[in-house]
């Protein structure tokens, strides 16, 4: 079974210790019954019985240290307060008078007298233990109650000694009491509400982590931080303690409802995921063997990507599907960039023939030969085609040699063409036509007497004879 605090109920059984005469003492619960050396003197005129070894007062309750320890007196002296006839009466002074105790008949008055003494320190051993008991603040309506049971004996005790100070101190131990338990109940609420305030403090707590927490270890870890510090709080009143606990137990209970509830969800995303990567896994191992290698690695891009997505899988799940994955691409890489180096090899052979190939023909030249040059450069074009590709780096140098040579035949097949174009030269035929038809108009104009019109006819002929200039040099200069 346990408690609010989450302790295990047991019973503990607990000592009296015995107080010795002399000595520092701790301040034990006090019992309301008279002192056995009221009870045990002897009666005056009884029959002689042997004398009692003096005892100390039994003191029932567990001893309760006191940061000020009472220090008893070791021994009185009883010659002070009082005698013993040479009859073995005994006689005790106080401010009342004398009066008789008791009889002493086991020794001779010496001894007797001492023995009453001792009674008498036993009662003043009793005197400090309350008074202890009330500094200390432990229970003060009891140790009224024993103070008060004990004064009563007084009057009629069998002891030899300052009974009028015991008295003064039994009844100054009364008068304090109940100060002192007021200032215990003040103390025990003040404690009462403090510790209340902390165990509210630790349940609000565990209610904001219960609803809004996803921290899940450090919020676990401080849950059983607070469990502990829990089970340190005492004193708080026991039905608002339940109530407390209630409150610490459901938020706990929650906290554990919704982080069993999130690892579920976890694990079912997690399963989920596995298979997803598990057929990401398949069609890895299906495009292995491609040999499109710029659409495989596309494809293993967008694969990687799935991958990533998936979220994750069970740990060691992940792990062996992250590898017969990676396995997969890697034989695909693996191949590819042994044909890229094939490849290198290759394109690296065509550029050595393209240079070679360039050298044999860097010599065509269209001033010596147009049909050669132009057969030259076809020759050349269908062999540079045939050889293939080359490396990157040096594609731009041999493409530009070749542009050169081609370009050098090109403008000379231009400039030939110009300077035949039939087009222009027919233009030019018909300008000159034009230019004669305007002529012969001026002519017949003038033998007509028509001036004007000769003089407009001649201006006209002279525009075209002009064009037709125009035309034939345009010719001549290709």
């Amino acid at each position: 079974m346990t408690d609010n605090n989450g302790n295990e109920k047991a019973t503990h059984p607990e000592s009296t210790p015995t107080p010795q005469p002399g000595a520092a003492v701790p301040a034990p619960s006090v019992s309301a019954t008279p002192s056995p050396a009221a009870a045990a003197a002897p009666r005056p005129g009884g029959p002689r019985r042997k004398p009692e070894s003096p005892k100390p007062h039994a003191m029932p309750g567990p001893a309760v240290a006191h940061p000020h320890p009472v220090v008893v007196p070791s021994v009185s002296d009883p010659s002070q307060w009082g005698r013993v006839d040479e009859d073995g009466t005994a006689w005790v002074k106080s401010a009342d008078g004398e009066r008789v105790i008791g009889s002493w008949q086991a020794g001779d008055a010496a001894e007797g007298l001492a023995h009453f003494g001792r009674r008498y320190d036993d009662l003043a051993t009793e005197v400090a233990l309350l008074e202890a008991r009330l500094a200390a603040g432990t229970d003060a309506r009891k140790t009224k109650t024993a103070a008060t049971a004990l004064a009563e004996t007084l009057p009629t005790a069998a002891v030899i000694g300052d009974l009028d100070g015991l008295t003064a101190r039994l009844q100054a131990i009364i008068e304090h009491s109940d100060e002192a338990a007021a200032h215990a109940k003040e103390e025990k609420d003040r404690t009462r509400h403090e510790q209340t305030e902390r165990k509210e403090a630790l349940a609000a707590e565990a209610e904001q982590i219960a609803n809004e927490s996803t921290q899940w270890k450090v919020a676990g870890d401080r849950l059983r931080e607070i469990l502990d510090e829990w089970k340190t709080i005492r004193g708080v009143d026991r039905k608002v303690d339940d109530a407390l606990w209630r409150r610490f137990s459901k938020a706990r209970e929650a906290f554990n409802r919704r982080r069993g509830a999130h690892f579920a969800d976890l694990d079912r995303e997690r399963a989920a995921a596995k298979g997803r990567k598990e057929e990401l896994c398949v069609r890895a191992e299906e495009l292995s063997g491609s040999t499109d290698w710029s659409g495989t690695a596309a494809v293993f891009r967008d694969l990687l990507t799935e991958w990533k997505a998936a979220g994750r899988a069970p740990r060691e799940a992940d792990e062996q599907l992250w590898r017969r994955f990676k396995a997969a691409q890697d034989v695909f890489f693996a191949a590819r960039n042994s044909a890229a180096s094939e490849r290198d090899h290759e394109f690296e052979q065509n550029a050595s023939l393209k240079e070679e190939l360039l050298k044999a023909y860097e010599h065509i030249n269209p001033d010596t030969g147009l049909d050669a040059a132009r057969n030259g450069l076809r020759e050349l074009q269908e062999k540079w085609d045939a050889i293939g590709k080359v490396p990157r780096e040096r594609m731009h140098d041999l493409e530009s040699r070749l542009r050169a040579i081609e370009k050098k035949v090109r403008e000379a097949v231009d400039a030939q063409w110009r300077r035949t174009d039939p087009e222009a030269m027919a233009r030019a035929a018909q300008f000159r036509e034009r230019v004669a038809q305007f002529e012969e108009q001026a002519a017949k104009a003038q033998a007509a007497g028509k001036t004007r019109d000769a003089e407009k006819a001649l201006e006209q002929a002279k525009q075209w004879r002009e064009w037709a200039e125009a035309a034939e040099g345009a010719v001549s200069q290709r």
